[in-house]
């Protein structure tokens, strides 16, 4: 909750924009933190310290520096994590694991059900997601902020792979943030998304990016290669 806090106040967003070290002074004045509240503010940072999202350091006679360590670099910049903290945060998301030791005593589901998310909410996360426009939207940031970080990552180290490919289908791929590194990395492919009607919503793409409404246990539209991002959340949603 300290994380979501600092994620939501813009904590690391204003250390990085100082040049990655701040004051406490500063940080509370750039995230418009109630000056009666700036000694709250430094025991959330100095929690945080703790379990590594930031460093401190001292410079001058009672100055503290927080900075940004490495595991929190990747909550700032172009591309970053932040959007997964409100979902793994959520109401919904955390209100599944009070559920626990139910699920524990319960008969096992099929699989693919019985899932912590669906005991407590009797519907999947996908499902909850067409009901409810707020859990979709953290439900497909998360998941945006998650898939373009990841392909930046394979691109820049395995990005052959996709050399020789006329056209690919990512399936499931949301509001296409993942695709979208690969359709500008290699503009020859014609990159289609494809997922549920209500997660593509009106978007229908641009140059080599297409989208598709539809549903992948029923068909896939042809293409070279299909890309499938598959996760595997134990007992919460599998």
């Amino acid at each position: 909750m300290s994380l979501k806090c600092a994620v939501d106040l813009g904590i690391p967003d204003a250390i990085h924009r100082r040049g990655g070290r701040a004051t406490i002074d500063d940080i509370a004045t750039d995230t418009n933190v109630h000056p009666a509240k700036v000694a709250d503010l430094q025991r959330l940072l100095d929690l945080l310290a703790d379990t590594g999202i930031f460093s401190t350091s001292t410079a001058g006679e009672d100055c503290v520096m927080y900075a940004l360590t490495t595991t929190c670099r990747f909550l700032v910049g172009r591309h970053n994590l932040s959007p997964m903290v409100p979902f793994l945060l959520n109401p919904l998301v955390v209100s599944s694991f009070f559920s626990m030791p139910d699920w524990f005593r319960s008969q096992p589901a099929p699989a693919g059900t019985g899932s912590l998310f669906e005991l407590a909410h009797g519907c999947s996360q996908w499902e909850m997601g067409s009901k409810d426009s707020t859990f979709n939207g953290v439900l497909n940031g998360s998941m945006d902020a998650d898939s373009q970080l990841f392909l930046e990552v394979i691109i820049m180290d395995k990005g052959r792979i996709f050399r020789g490919l006329g056209s690919l289908v990512d399936v499931g791929g949301g509001k296409g943030a993942g695709t979208k590194v690969i359709a500008t990395t290699f503009p020859r492919i014609k990159c289609t998304v494809m997922d549920l009607p209500h997660v593509i919503g009106q978007d229908a793409g641009h140059e080599n990016l297409h989208f598709v409404a539809g549903d992948m246990f029923e068909s896939i539209p042809s293409a070279d290669a299909v890309v499938l991002k598959a996760h595997k959340h134990l007992l919460l949603e599998e």
